[in-house]
């Protein structure tokens, strides 16, 4: 595990990232919530692919995507960027995958309406 550890002067501008832990040699790929004009992740790809990453993906839960978050993400080190369908996109992109949430909400809503139990959804992520 390696952690980009980054300060901000102000609302989307990076002041400076620190990486923490080694990378060189690896298929790296990083996590995050909320991907708005995609300029961590881009950041973040930059400085691993220097530290010697092999690739850079990237996993975001709520795909923003404003202002040049589409150009950020051709224009960046990042070979994917793998999104799940909780906001629609604007447009589609090359490096983007979307991932469908449709099957887990629909099987949630179904055991809430029968009042059953949707801490099963979760015991994958528990096994472990």
């Amino acid at each position: 595990m390696v952690i980009c550890d980054k300060q901000r002067k102000r609302a989307n501008e990076i002041a400076a990232m620190t990486v923490i832990g080694d990378v060189s040699g690896r298929n790296v790929v990083l996590i995050d919530d909320i991907c708005d004009t995609a300029g961590t992740l881009c950041k973040s790809a930059a400085i691993l692919k220097e530290r010697g990453a092999i690739s850079v993906r990237a996993f975001c839960t709520h795909p923003v995507l404003s202002g040049k978050a589409y150009e950020n993400i051709e224009g960046s080190e990042l070979e994917e960027l793998v999104v799940c369908d909780t906001i629609p996109l604007k447009k589609e992109g090359s490096k983007i995958k979307v991932l469908s949430t449709a099957e887990l909400f629909a099987i949630a809503i179904r055991n809430t309406f029968e009042n059953k139990s949707i801490s099963s959804l979760f015991l994958h992520s528990q096994k472990r």
